[in-house]
């Protein structure tokens, strides 16, 4: 079978998207199908485009068996919602218009790069081709959460665009059991929205002895308890509520250091909250490749994970749970609802009340009791073995195969 996917985001790239993307893509070509993938040039996220790449109308290469085809968009660093968006529009007509020169037996497109969907549902239109719709955030319902975007015919406008690719997608992709459920409220189909989480490949993350001498030495970070985030650092993560918490543990506990490591939105205002709170106990780095982040997550005691407090962030699962676990660092959590579950469930770490400075400080505490610790690290390590990416590989492409059968018993009809 021909796949074609549409993600503007890919390896280099080092963000949850690109990584679930490729990961899913290499295990299907290893089952024998052939993969294309549509992206742009990686530039995510400081809008800066990688060493080695051009921002040309159509390049071409084979990573580990993917056909990726890389297309111009408008490039942009990851902050400002017009710019932002211009950048997305950009990529979903250069997608579309790649794409109507690719052989495919069916399109996928994912989501929260919402244009990106549209790019699919026109593609699948003018191919006469089915189309899936993978759903990594409801978008853009996010948007209004994080407070992006109020203008209210706007919203409606993509709300519209939105229940429109529900309705004529083959099936629906989602990564949390909480958006099947908020698909279903809305009125789309349960028979043809499936659940595939987040995961990750036990393959490159992995456990290590000993934290990484060299790293612990130029970071000036040795007998240090560190606690570190790992991502992008936007509006919906809320980072300034840990550097506050951070300042009241300045005096009170100075063997915890807090570790930054991304880039994102909000970075340039964090980096100013920092200073001007006089933080020693913070160190802010910029984002690294895929392969050297796994040496950071080698220094960490405790992995934090934070999102803003909302109803909305209670149905979303962090991509950053996975990857720690697999290394057996206890996870840190200020996100409610399934996130939770799945954390607390495993026994894999501890959840605060996310923005609760009180519940995150005695939390934090807590972590470092000796046998809760080990605990946590046990649990850790059988949530990662549950979510390894090449079982959600294989269930994935069950489901794309299922929906192929289905579109061509229909077709016959």
């Amino acid at each position: 079978m021909k796949i074609l996917f549409l993600s503007d985001n890919f390896p280099p790239e080092v963000n949850a998207p690109a990584s679930r993307t490729f990961d899913h893509c290499r295990e299907w070509v290893k089952s024998g199908d052939e993969v294309t993938v549509i992206t742009c040039a990686p530039n995510f996220p400081q809008g800066k485009l990688y060493a080695g790449y051009h921002n040309k109308l159509w390049q071409e290469e084979i990573i580990e068996g993917i056909r990726v085809i890389r297309v111009w968009s408008y490039i942009v660093a990851n902050k400002g919602f017009f710019k932002r968006t211009l950048d997305f529009i950009s990529f979903s007509v250069s997608s579309f218009l790649a794409g109507l020169f690719v052989k495919t037996d069916v399109i996928i497109a994912t989501s929260p790069q919402f244009f990106t969907a549209l790019s699919g549902r026109t593609l699948s239109f003018w191919k006469r081709k089915p189309w899936i719709m993978e759903v990594r955030d409801l978008w853009p319902e996010s948007i209004k959460t994080v407070g992006a975007l109020n203008i209210s015919p706007f919203i409606r406008y993509f709300e519209w665009e939105e229940k429109k690719c529900y309705r004529s997608a083959r099936s629906i992709i989602v990564v949390t059991d909480s958006f099947k459920r908020k698909l279903n409220e809305r009125g789309i189909d349960d028979t043809k929205v499936y659940v595939v989480k987040n995961g990750v490949d036990r393959n490159l993350f992995v456990p290590v002895e000993e934290k990484d001498a060299e790293l612990l030495t130029r970071l000036d970070l040795k007998n240090k308890k560190i606690i570190g985030y790992i991502g992008t650092h936007g509006m919906a993560h809320k980072l300034d509520f840990i550097l506050r918490c951070a300042s009241i543990l300045q005096n009170k506990a100075p063997e915890y250091h807090f570790l930054f490591l991304g880039n994102g939105a909000e970075k340039d205002n964090l980096k100013k909250l920092k200073d001007s709170l006089k933080l020693t106990n913070v160190t802010m780095l910029d984002s690294v490749s895929k392969n050297e982040v796994k040496r950071y997550i080698s220094i960490l005691d405790v992995c934090l994970i934070n999102l803003k407090k909302s109803e909305l962030f209670t149905t979303v699962i962090p991509s950053k749970i996975f990857e720690n676990a697999a290394m057996e660092v206890p996870i840190l959590m200020g996100v409610e609802g399934e996130a939770q579950e799945i954390v607390e469930g495993y026994g894999a770490g501890l959840c605060f009340e996310p923005e609760n400075e009180n519940d995150f400080i005695n939390k934090l505490h807590e972590m470092f009791v000796t046998d809760k610790y080990l605990g946590f690290k046990k649990g850790c390590r059988q949530l990662a073995i549950d979510f390894d990416r090449k079982k959600l590989a294989e269930k994935m492409l069950n489901i794309i195969h299922n929906s192929m059968k289905l579109f061509k018993l229909i077709s016959i009809c």
